[in-house]
């Protein structure tokens, strides 16, 4: 039996540590540690790698701190177009969708595609029509279409932009929910401190009840503007005790792409890959994600030229992958963990079973 370990992201991006207000970064760190928390209980409680990655990335879709899920920024059509992809290291099945506009948890349709069709990736009307005969859960598009994501589309829009720096908009004040978290599989129950509720139907593990403190509310003479911090995407990759890897990535995208656009995070070697030696998230520039192949580029490096996790990692951000586009978290099945950004941050969070937890933006 060996180490678990796990890592989580959400993006990377070009967040200067000057421009976020203590409020602000206390909301993010206490997502970022209470998702975390879903991934630790779940491994100590035994479940695979590819069930705690999905929990994991379950959480962050449904905190609208982050751009994954219920989270996610609109296209140039003021549309929402979801993507996600999720990847079995022991296997190598993995699943992808792009194009979601009514599905809730990207990531977990994802799962379906590689466990419940014979394809790797569907996308727009037939991911759709896949989803609902697969009778995951839904809303009307209109849900995820909210003010302040219209409002920073038009900011895009005005600026020619398809994608947004919110460093210069620092946040005056953060709503927080309070969120009470236990433990329990089967007939015994584990208490823990900021533990989410996870049970078991249908032999799947679920997480229930999320984290959102991503509102901010700034006053401009007699309205209110909301803000939201940009992050570009989110993942999870995870090592069980039995040392197989897995990965899950999920995002909303660009704000201001093009509608039809495709990026990084469901293409399986670009943003998302896990093998037998370990599993790779990435985020940042999704264009620069596909032509570098980073996610397979670290596992490549590990393989081929027998480099160690962390060397593999270090090699792919700061020398293959051009400055200022992104980063990624990594496991290898050994139990370690190594996250790089050439970005000024990334939001992201690890723990190794018997180490340390980490927690950092910048």
């Amino acid at each position: 039996m060996g180490a678990w370990a796990l890592a989580l992201h959400g993006g990377a991006g070009m967040i200067a540590q000057e421009k976020m207000s203590a409020d602000w970064q206390k909301c993010t760190e206490e997502a970022l540690n209470e998702i975390l928390n879903i991934g630790i209980t779940a491994l100590q409680n035994k479940l695979t790698a590819l069930e705690t990655v999905e929990l994991v990335v379950k959480a962050l879709e449904d905190n609208t701190l982050f751009n994954a899920g219920k989270g996610s920024v609109l296209t140039n059509k003021g549309t929402v177009e979801m993507e996600a992809s999720i990847m079995d290291g022991r296997t190598k099945n993995c699943g992808a969708v792009s194009g979601l506009s009514t599905v809730v948890h990207p990531v977990s349709l994802a799962r379906l595609v590689m466990s419940n069709s014979p394809h790797v990736y569907l996308a727009f009307n037939g991911a759709e029509e896949f989803a609902r005969q697969q009778g995951v859960e839904m809303v009307d598009t209109e849900t995820f279409i909210t003010d302040e994501n219209r409002e920073k589309l038009e900011m895009a829009k005005k600026t020619k932009s398809v994608e947004l720096d919110f460093s210069e908009h620092a946040p005056d004040v953060m709503n927080n929910n309070d969120n009470e978290y236990s433990f329990n599989k089967g007939n015994g129950i584990v208490h823990s401190d900021h533990q989410p509720v996870i049970h078991w139907e249908n032999g799947h593990a679920k997480a229930n009840g999320h984290f959102d403190c991503g509102h901010v509310h700034r006053k401009k003479g007699a309205l209110h503007q909301v803000f939201k911090a940009e992050f570009e995407t989110v993942g999870c990759t995870a090592v069980d005790s039995l040392g197989n890897c897995a990965a899950a990535t999920s995002t909303g995208g660009l704000v201001n792409k093009m509608s039809g656009r495709i990026g990084d995070t469901p293409i399986v070697g670009a943003g998302t890959y896990a093998n037998h030696l370990c599993a790779v998230s990435g985020t940042g520039r999704g264009e620069e994600f596909i032509k570098h192949t980073v996610a397979k580029e670290v596992a490549a490096m590990m393989e081929y030229k027998e480099l160690p996790l962390g060397k593999a990692v270090y090699k792919v951000i700061h020398e293959k992958l051009p400055e200022n586009m992104g980063g990624l978290i990594a496991v290898s099945a050994s139990g370690e963990v190594a996250m790089a950004f050439n970005t000024p941050s990334m939001f992201r969070a690890s723990a190794q079973e018997g180490g340390e937890r980490m927690i950092g933006i910048w």
